[in-house]
């Protein structure tokens, strides 16, 4: 498992490309038959991917790094399905899971496995997980059951539906709130009037993004933006101070997922546009 540091936003505007990609951006977690993990000390998430194809993958790692005896003894663990039809076995019980489909597993389980149905169509799990204080119920939803609403529109080229999975009045969860937005074709921008949410970290998954397709992830305090160029399924951590938004060559997909102090999709401090730098 990979750990990245907490930052503060007086060094981070300092940084050039290559520091903000090693500190931030996540390039690759579907590696085939293999385990993915990135622990950032922001709010402790935990970012992963799980790509299993001709063999089921296990989630595990060095519980030195976590201090306790199974993975989630002291955590909970969302996942979005962004490939073909698979399972996951949650101790014994099995989920199947197909494309943009949410599980959540809350603390204490001792087992998850996954497995692709098809090896020439495999399955890729996208996994989130926050330290919980709390066991909540390993519950599913698809797209049909989230909590959805329809943002912007194609003047604004931002046209776009928000599916919340697990959040307030979804799939209940300790702290973690993990949910996607798919824009609509012909349409590049999300999130912007841009916002920051101090109570809360974040982390983005793009995915659903043509091979030569590019989205520009900006970064930053509102006044002293960066930016990352992010490809398909690449994923990129957001500090609570920093505002997260992004534009595209094409439309695309991404999963967002937070911890912190609240649940409350939203709360967010808006950024006016006149106030971008």
């Amino acid at each position: 498992m990979e750990r990245r540091y907490a930052s503060h936003p007086n060094e981070v505007k300092q940084f050039d490309t290559d520091r903000l990609r090693k500190e931030f951006h996540i390039p690759a977690l579907f590696t085939p038959d293999k385990l993915e993990l990135v622990l950032t000390h922001e709010d402790r998430l935990i970012i992963g991917g799980a790509a299993p194809v001709r063999e089921p993958i296990t989630l595990e790692t060095d519980l030195k790094e976590l201090g306790v005896s199974s993975f989630l003894e002291r955590r909970e663990l969302g996942i979005i399905n962004i490939g073909e039809h698979g399972t996951v076995r949650v101790d014994g019980t099995e989920h199947e899971l197909s494309n943009k489909e949410c599980l959540y597993v809350g603390m204490g389980a001792e087992e998850v496995i996954f497995t692709s149905t098809d090896p020439e169509h495999p399955a890729k799990f996208y996994l989130n997980s926050a330290p919980a204080h709390q066991t909540f119920p390993t519950a599913k939803a698809t797209l049909e059951e989230a909590d959805s609403s329809a943002l912007g529109d194609i003047k604004n080229s931002n046209d776009r539906v928000i599916y919340r999975f697990i959040h307030q009045k979804g799939i209940q969860s300790a702290q973690l709130v993990m949910g996607m937005t798919l824009l609509k074709e012909g349409n590049m921008w999300n999130t912007m009037p841009a916002h920051t949410h101090p109570r809360r970290m974040e982390a983005y998954l793009y995915f659903d993004l043509p091979e030569d397709a590019v989205v520009i992830h900006l970064m930053g305090q509102p006044n002293e933006t960066r930016h990352i160029v992010m490809r398909n399924e690449q994923a990129v951590i957001s500090p609570s101070w920093s505002i997260h938004s992004g534009v595209g060559t094409s439309n695309y997909t991404f999963i967002w997922g937070m911890a912190g102090d609240n649940k409350r999709y939203d709360d967010m401090d808006p950024v006016s546009m006149k106030d971008l730098k």
